[in-house]
């Protein structure tokens, strides 16, 4: 949990900085731009975890005495090492999917999508796995991780098949709606009402 935690922050970098990207993107009326970057994030993220990952599954023989000085706890963690490797990479692109979806204010689908992955897909998998099924951490762990693949997937889906026009319009209209200069040129800058 330590290792995922400590990864887990580097996702959570890319969760805050396309969030901040694609809002200004999109306000700003650049689409393509917005686009781009939600690209780039994922693809940087994505390859950070499994950069992350890989170094875990190179170094599973000796990062485990780190944590314990029990075998049977060194051997455990050993043998879960390959399920923390998928963990990663999963956990990597999540958040800064998630962060597209703050950007372009979809943070309501998201609030249903978490919902419905997490409490009504991955959490009965968990408990059916580790406790009827007698799977035990691991079980309860396939639950928690498919919950969270779904979830990627689904967000996936919500990025591939994004109006990025349509989006940008939306953001002009929320702009508008607060009081904020919407109109835009060219180059970026704001004109002066």
């Amino acid at each position: 949990m330590n290792i995922e935690g400590w990864t887990f922050m580097v996702a959570l970098g890319f969760n805050a900085a396309i969030s901040v990207r694609v809002s200004n993107e999109l306000g700003a009326g650049h689409p393509n731009t917005a686009k781009f970057s939600v690209i780039i994030a994922s693809i940087t993220s994505l390859l950070a975890g499994v950069f992350l990952s890989l170094v875990l599954l190179f170094s599973r023989s000796w990062y485990p005495p780190l944590f314990s000085n029990s075998e049977e706890v060194q051997q455990v963690v050993y043998e879960l090492t390959p399920m923390l490797a998928v963990t990663i990479i999963v956990s990597s692109l999540q958040p800064t999917l998630s962060g597209v979806a703050i950007g372009a204010g979809w943070q309501a689908y998201v609030a249903y999508v978490n919902i419905a992955c997490y409490y009504l897909f991955g959490i009965p998998i968990g408990l059916t796995l580790g406790f009827l099924l007698d799977i035990g951490v691991k079980g309860i762990w396939y639950g928690m991780l498919a919950g969270m693949t779904l979830q990627t997937g689904v967000l996936i889906m919500m990025v591939l098949r994004t109006n990025w026009n349509k989006e940008a319009s939306l953001a002009r209209d929320r702009i508008k709606q607060w009081g904020g200069d919407s109109e835009v040129k060219e180059n970026g800058e704001n004109l002066v009402s």
